[in-house]
């Protein structure tokens, strides 16, 4: 019998290939983002990532498992758009950190869009499936660890806690313009309009007491 990673007969198998969850949690999220939180099966997986029956579960045996590998990959993704807008040619200062929070959000509501639908889709599931609430925690840890170093490298004296501010309103404008009452009414998004407000949104995070 073969497995979806060994290409031959049980006590064959090989190493998995390095990037066959990633394949897998791409599928996933994209069918998330496309319909919703319905439309993630292991069989809808298995075929839009164009592999075997079976693959998705074999990976991922539960519907929560496969909810935290999401949400995993999601992070991972985020985490990488950070890194590649979050370098200033310089030192950081207030509008340098603008300037690179506006790109990001620009990013997130872009080529970025639909994987950012599908988190708060996945978000919800996950806050109602304690199995997969643990991935959901981390993320969030690893996004406001990223916020809290900006915000003390620009002098912020409780990073910490300013960071979930930060991160908390972050997610509100993300949410407002993808899904909120009047996304379907607001113009394209704007770089220069993102940088203004997210110069506002640093100002505030780092004039909390």
């Amino acid at each position: 019998m073969s497995t979806p990673e060994s290409g031959g007969p049980a006590g064959a198998r090989t190493a998995p290939a390095p990037d066959r969850r990633a394949l897998i949690s791409d599928a996933a999220i994209g069918l998330v983002a496309a319909g919703g939180l319905r439309s993630l099966t292991h069989r809808a997986v298995d075929g839009a990532a164009g592999l075997p029956a079976g693959s998705t579960s074999y990976y991922f045996r539960t519907r929560a498992a496969l909810v935290g590998a999401c949400y995993r990959r999601l992070a991972e993704l985020d985490l990488a758009d950070f890194e590649e807008d979050a370098r200033p040619p310089g030192p950081w200062d207030r509008d340098a950190a603008a300037r690179a929070l506006g790109a990001l959000l620009y990013r997130w509501l872009t080529e970025g869009r639909e994987r950012q639908l599908a988190r708060f889709e996945l978000s919800l599931e996950a806050a109602r499936t304690p199995e997969a609430a643990p991935e959901l925690l981390r993320a969030g840890l690893a996004v406001r660890a990223r916020a809290a170093g900006l915000l003390g490298a620009l002098g912020a004296e409780r990073p910490q806690a300013q960071a979930e501010l930060l991160a908390a309103w972050t997610d509100g404008l993300l949410y407002d313009r993808l899904a909120g009452a009047l996304a379907g009414t607001r113009p394209a998004p704007d770089p220069a309009e993102l940088a203004r407000t997210a110069r506002l949104m640093i100002d505030a995070a780092l004039a909390a007491p």
